[in-house]
């Protein structure tokens, strides 16, 4: 098992890590951050435009801890296009900076998905270059920037949202699908190039969950249709995401390395 380096409270098993989650500010990556800070970790809250939300994020977890013992912020908002290396490496300055302590976590949660459903023969060069910028271009930059700079020795570790369109190979997610394979691609490498330091590397790949980017651009009968397609009869919400991605945040995951785990439903 991994050694810890911080004497930890069993019901807090992150007590003081700081984890970076981008795209922190709606969605699956407010509630996973939400939920980090639940089991104790100090929160990089990244967002790339919409800094009104952000902002709430931080604030509930701040408001959170003060209630307690704790008295410092344990969170902070970040601005970074995770697309752009220069930001991204700011990211990771700004953690260190902020809570004086190398991060332990990583979270990439930060996508886009193209509302338009295009086939692959009608995806624009623009939609798909766009796609893959941020989605596999901003996982490697993520990637590679906390492969170098979370703590190593024990507790490390490193999860990139997925999708269950890998499996699942569904019409009209042609650069979408392609540009998460990747993703997964790279998690199942990278464990074993980190080989040595401790630091563990998976992906969490979730089906339809009721979000915004999940409904923009469906129809009714689109979203009717993915809710007959999963065998519990209902869209995932994110509070079926946070726990798994939680559960490999901590030290009880460790053997759990360079894997993709797809939590939706039995959708695929």
């Amino acid at each position: 098992m991994a050694s810890p380096t911080e004497t930890q409270n069993p019901s807090l098993p992150l007590q003081d890590r700081v984890a970076i989650v981008t795209g922190a500010s709606r969605g699956i990556g407010r509630a996973i951050a939400l939920h980090l800070a639940s089991l104790g970790a100090r929160l990089v809250i990244n967002y790339s435009s919409n800094s009104a939300q952000a902002d709430l994020v931080v604030a509930e977890i701040n408001a959170a801890s003060s209630s307690g013992s704790t008295t410092s912020p344990r969170a902070v908002a970040v601005r970074a296009d995770v697309s752009d290396p220069d930001q991204v490496k700011s990211l990771f300055d700004s953690a260190e900076q902020f809570f004086s302590a190398q991060p332990h976590i990583l979270v990439n949660s930060a996508g886009v998905l193209d509302p338009k459903y295009p086939s692959i023969f009608n995806t624009s060069i623009e939609d798909f270059d766009r796609t893959f910028s941020v989605n596999a271009r901003g996982a490697f930059l993520c990637l590679k920037e906390g492969a170098n700079r979370l703590k190593r020795g024990g507790g490390g570790r490193i999860i990139l949202l997925s999708t269950s369109q890998v499996a699942a190979l569904k019409p009209g997610f042609g650069a979408y699908t392609a540009s998460k394979a990747a993703v997964e691609t790279m998690i199942k490498i990278v464990a074993k190039e980190l080989k040595g330091t401790g630091i563990t590397a998976n992906c969490v790949a979730p089906g339809p969950i009721a979000t915004e980017m999940f409904f923009s651009g469906k129809s009714e009968e689109q979203v009717k249709k993915a809710v007959e397609e999963c065998p519990l009869g209902r869209l995932g919400e994110v509070q079926d995401v946070a726990p798994v991605v939680g559960f490999l945040a901590t030290d009880a995951s460790e053997w759990v390395n360079g894997q993709v785990i797809r939590a939706n439903g039995g959708y695929v």
